[in-house]
């Protein structure tokens, strides 16, 4: 069966609004919304598919977008590829020039809309940051909300608060003030048994590549309204994120660090040669800040994830 390419477009405005349009009733997947965009002509390169896509089906033309995601989806009729960028600047006024009613939506409201199934990784980045701050273990907690207070304040969105020198008691209740930290702000990520979820409804979960291997085989471990994530660092743990129906990843260590001197590097060209093969976002974590962030973008993450780099105190 021929694999379809297709050039797709997270459009996202001024105030971070993202376009979506519904398709006509007698298209593949009718009536659903989805990202604009449309087929990648013979010879034609990604970038002017889809600057020719969105003239046609909207009258604007992009001046700024970057890779934003790959995704392979087979559908019973067809197998697509689904390549992603994010245009952040675009001239002229969009407008359904097919006649495809149009909606500008919040990152947080894609949720609520019907897309094909083919789209939820491109749902889960368009919603997603490009930066991943994991909290530096070894500090007292007064230090730990110091510096969340901190990185919220200088427009960190997403958190992993890793802590494993706290006993549990002190792991939770930090926890349960940092969430109240990351209230309308920041997406908190928690480590721990996954019967502590009920206590923190408004946390994601972020796995361990032990807890991976252990659940896997079940599948999704907790709701679909609530973000999963898993540390991955092999091309078999990321089919077992696969596996796991996780929204995001971390890969490491793309290079070598003060904390992991003996790990053995990825390094950026294996890095890249992994994600080709997986359709979720992906961070990737180990010697790298957000002077990386377009090298990171290049090799098909979402962004960069890290500790020192982003840890503001």
């Amino acid at each position: 069966m021929k694999r379809i390419h297709v050039a797709a477009a997270v459009i996202r405005a001024a105030d971070g609004r993202i376009l979506i349009a519904r398709r006509a009733a007698d298209q593949h997947q009718g009536g659903l919304w989805e990202f604009p965009g449309g087929k990648v002509e013979p010879g034609e390169t990604v970038q002017a598919a889809l600057a020719r896509e969105l003239e046609e089906e909207l009258g604007i033309r992009p001046t700024a977008a970057r890779p934003l995601i790959q995704v392979h989806h087979n559908y019973p009729d067809k197998q697509v590829l689904l390549d992603v960028w994010e245009v952040s600047a675009f001239v002229g006024e969009p407008y359904g020039a097919e006649g495809q009613p149009l909606a500008w939506v919040a990152a947080r409201q894609l949720t609520e809309y019907r897309f094909p199934a083919a789209n939820r990784p491109i749902v889960a980045a368009a919603r997603l940051p490009d930066r991943y701050l994991i909290t530096p273990e070894g500090l007292p907690a007064q230090a730990l909300l110091q510096g969340v207070r901190a990185a919220l304040a200088g427009g960190i969105r997403l958190i992993q608060l890793r802590a494993p020198g706290l006993f549990d008691a002190q792991y939770r209740d930090l926890a349960q003030d940092i969430q109240g930290l990351c209230a309308g702000k920041a997406q908190l990520m928690l480590k721990g048994p996954l019967e502590w979820l009920g206590d923190f409804p408004a946390a994601g979960w972020h796995l361990t590549s032990r807890q991976l291997h252990e659940l896997a085989a079940g599948g999704r471990p907790l709701a679909a309204d609530r973000w999963l994530a898993a540390s991955c660092h092999t091309a078999e743990e990321l089919a077992l994120a696969a596996q796991a129906g996780v929204d995001f990843v971390t890969l490491s260590p793309l290079q070598t660090t003060p904390t992991h001197p003996d790990a053995v590097a990825l390094g950026w060209d294996l890095a890249g040669e992994l994600l080709r093969s997986f359709n979720q976002p992906a961070y990737l974590l180990g010697g790298v800040g957000p002077q990386h962030l377009e090298q990171a973008w290049q090799a098909g993450a979402q962004g960069v994830a890290g500790i020192r780099a982003f840890w503001p105190v």
